[in-house]
Formats: structure tokens, C-alpha cells, sequence
């Protein structure tokens, strides 16, 4: 029988699910298949994702009774996973429903006064006037609320210092504020998440005492779910896969789903929340982090391709090379760069996978969440070469496992990548 399409355990299983469903992120994992993958785990497990995301895993962990530690290139990524996983106090909860009605009266006063906009390309393609409105003086009043606290103004930008990011210490009301501004943007916008990223549809015209409105029912909706208590705990700090911090505490297990080979963009869909709390000032601020990431094209990043030249080589690289001399071949003008991408790409996750093992306890386990991809269509198996990877390392046990169907294309699964460390 062919896997199913299983829509649960995507990011559509998250909408609803507590904080797993503060804000809404396309490539992101579903819960219900990061919670299957936790069931067994003895209590106080520590679990590791190398690729926080939106903090699905340590989130996950930390409502289980684990202990969940990620770590993510992307500043904003890392202010969403530690805003999701942190403790709300009562007192914290009720001092943020004073301040939403305090920044709610602000905005409201400051209606004869032009409003700081972000510098987001065709920004009037994305809300109405009187939502622009609304949004930029809600924002402002959220910001002179962090400044007269001593919290500083917006969040660290894109390109701010790690060491400077790391100390950044946010007032809980403040996180939520900026967190309920970020819900309201999304939902009062003209985006639409009718396809893998996203699109636009017909207008909206919100007005202005509507967009107010919609902000306070996001902020109740927040205290709501934060009111309830994580069992566990998580930190996400700032890092790069490619070098996985050997300072992170050992890991039992070792979950997680890094971006697919499949050219998509997490700052693409990123853009609105990034230009609004000020992690993102122009479009080269964008593709100077996706060029950082793995698996990122947006901007720049697709155009250093063509000077890129791998250095080494990995365990995969003969059917690596045949793969990418068929895109090449067979994708035109755009088939080199493509064939570039896929192999950069793949030279990427070998250097994490050599550094994986100093995380790890002496027999410790490892799950890769991946999907393949097609150019041109020439399958990538991102899965097999993962699992190849891994054996060359010397990994125990190591499986690769079908998961799902993953859209009408017939060609593409999800895949379960999973392997134990040496006992030493």
C-alpha cells in the first residue's frame, strides 16, 4: 500500500496546539510526529535539535518532562523558539493584559501622527492603508513600552553580534506584545498559505479600530496557552549546524528536521515578522542570512552559488556527481546553479554529521526528518545519502523509513533517517 499524505503530521497538525501553534511556519514539523518520536524516552531525556526552526523539538521535549536544547543560525527563529519555550508567571500574564490595554490606548492617542513603516519591497501589496496604520502605531507604543522598561528597542538585528544576541534578556510582557503584533501582521495581511509558500490574495480592507481589536484577541489567545506549565525545560542559543556547539549538554536523542534540498526559503516566508521587529532592514540583510543557511536561495545566496567550490569531498560524492551532471545537463540556463545548490547542500550536512557524534551520549540515538526532491526530474535522495552518511561514520542500526506521502508529485516521501551512536 502507498504512504499516505498524512496531513497530521505536518505543520497543519499544529494550528491550535498550544504554543506549538503561536505562529505559523510552513516548513516546519508537525508535533504529533515529534511527540511519537519522544514517546518511550525515559523522564529528564536530554533532546537535541540542530536545527531549531520554530522550537517544535524542545518545545516538545519540555512539555514531555525533557530537557530540549536547539540551536538555529536565523536570530528571529531563536527570539520564537525562546519566547515559546520560556515560564509565564501569573503576575507576568496579568501585567501583559495591562500592557496590551495600555499599548492599545497609546496607539489610539497617537492616530494624528505618522507611524514608523519597515522598508518591506511593495509593502501596500501586503495591508491596506488603515491597517499599515494600526500596525506601525502599535508597534511603536510597544516599543516605547520595552525602552521606558530598560529592555532596549527592537529585537537584535540580523546581522548583530552572537555574543551580543546571547545576552539579550526580553521582559516576558514585552516577548508576548511583540509576539501578538507578529500574529495580528500575518492575519490582517493580504497572504495567503494556499501553496508550499507563501502567496497573495484579493485585498483586504481592515480598518483601523478592527485591526486594534484583532490584536488584543491575539495577545488573549497567547496568555491563555502560556498560563500552562512546562514540565521540562529548553534553551535555544544561536549556532551553526554545520559546527554544533560541543558545548551543548549530551544528548539521548538527537531530533530533528533540517531544511528539505528543495530550494525553499525560510526567509521568504520569514519577511513580514523579520522587517516588522526589525531583525531585517533591505533585501541584502535577507539573503546575506539565507546565503548562511543550509539549503537557503533567496537573493544573493543563489548568486554566490556560481563562485562556490566544494571543498573535500564526502562519503556520497560518486552518485552525488552523477545526480548533479544530470541537472546541470538537463535544467538549461538555471542547471549548473541548481546542480551547485544540490551539491553544496549535501556538503553541508557532511560537515554536520562529523561533528554530530561529540553531542551525543555513548549510544545515543539520531532521527533526521528529510524529504527528497526532484530537478529536472532526477531525484535527489537526500534520505539514502543521509543514511550513507551516517554509516560511514560508523553509526549503528542506521534505517531510513518512509513516513509519508508528501504532495501530488509522485516522486516525493518524507522520511524517517534514524541511527545510535558507538558505545564510545
Amino acid at each position: 500500500m502507498a504512504p499516505a499524505r498524512r496531513q497530521d503530521l505536518t505543520y497543519r497538525a499544529n494550528v491550535g496546539v498550544g504554543r506549538h501553534g503561536w505562529l505559523r511556519l510552513t516548513p516546519a514539523y508537525g508535533v504529533r510526529l515529534v511527540r511519537e518520536r519522544l514517546a518511550g524516552l525515559p523522564a529528564g531525556s536530554v533532546v537535541t535539535d540542530p536545527f531549531s526552526g520554530t522550537g517544535t523539538t524542545p518545545l516538545a521535549a519540555a512539555e514531555l518532562g525533557h530537557r530540549g536544547q536547539s540551536i538555529d543560525l536565523n536570530p528571529f527563529l531563536i527570539w520564537l523558539g525562546r519566547t515559546k519555550t520560556r515560564d509565564y508567571s501569573p503576575a507576568q500574564l496579568t501585567a501583559t493584559q495591562s500592557a496590551c490595554a495600555a499599548v492599545i490606548a497609546a496607539a489610539r492617542a497617537a492616530t494624528d501622527q505618522a507611524p514608523w513603516l519597515p522598508a518591506l519591497h511593495r509593502i501596500e501589496k501586503w495591508w491596506s492603508p488603515q491597517a499599515l496604520r494600526a500596525l506601525g502605531l502599535l508597534r511603536a507604543a510597544i516599543e516605547a513600552r520595552s525602552a521606558a522598561a530598560g529592555a532596549g528597542g527592537a529585537p537584535h538585528h540580523a546581522r548583530a553580534e552572537a555574543a551580543e544576541f546571547e545576552k539579550a534578556v526580553e521582559p516576558a510582557e514585552i516577548a508576548l506584545l511583540r509576539l501578538g503584533l507578529c500574529r495580528t501582521l500575518i492575519t490582517c495581511s493580504n497572504a495567503a498559505f494556499n501553496h508550499q509558500s507563501m502567496s497573495f490574495r484579493d485585498a483586504q480592507q481592515w480598518e483601523f479600530d478592527a485591526v486594534l481589536e484583532l490584536f488584543t484577541t491575539e495577545l488573549e489567545t497567547l496568555i491563555s496557552s502560556a498560563a500552562e506549565p512546562l514540565p521540562g525545560s529548553a534553551i535555544i542559543r544561536a549556532g551553526d549546524s554545520r559546527e554544533v556547539p560541543s558545548d551543548l549538554e549530551p544528548a539521548d536523542l538527537v531530533l530533528t528536521s533540517p531544511p528539505y534540498v528543495n530550494r525553499m526559503s525560510y526567509i521568504r516566508e520569514l519577511r513580514p515578522y523579520m522587517y516588522w521587529l526589525g531583525y531585517l532592514d533591505a533585501p541584502s540583510d535577507a539573503g546575506a542570512l539565507d546565503w548562511e543557511a543550509i539549503g537557503g536561495t533567496w537573493g544573493v545566496a543563489t548568486s554566490r552559488l556560481t563562485s562556490w567550490q566544494a571543498q573535500g569531498s564526502t562519503p556520497v560524492e560518486a552518485e552525488l556527481d552523477q545526480v548533479c551532471a544530470r541537472i546541470a545537463a538537463d535544467g538549461g540556463r538555471s542547471g549548473p546553479v541548481l546542480a551547485t545548490y544540490v551539491r553544496k547542500y549535501h556538503h553541508d550536512m557532511w560537515a554536520h554529521f562529523t561533528g554530530l557524534e561529540r553531542v551525543l551520549r555513548p549510544q545515543g540515538r539520531v532521527c533526521y526528518i528529510i524529504g527528497n526532491s526532484t530537478f529536472y526530474d532526477h531525484e535527489v535522495p537526500a534520505q539514502r545519502w543521509f543514511a550513507a552518511m551516517l554509516q560511514a561514520l560508523d553509526y549503528q542500526d542506521v534505517q531510513c523509513c518512509v513516513i509519508r506521502k508528501r504532495n501530488s508529485n509522485k516522486a516525493l516521501f518524507e522520511y524517517a533517517v534514524t541511527a545510535q551512536a558507538r558505545k564510545s
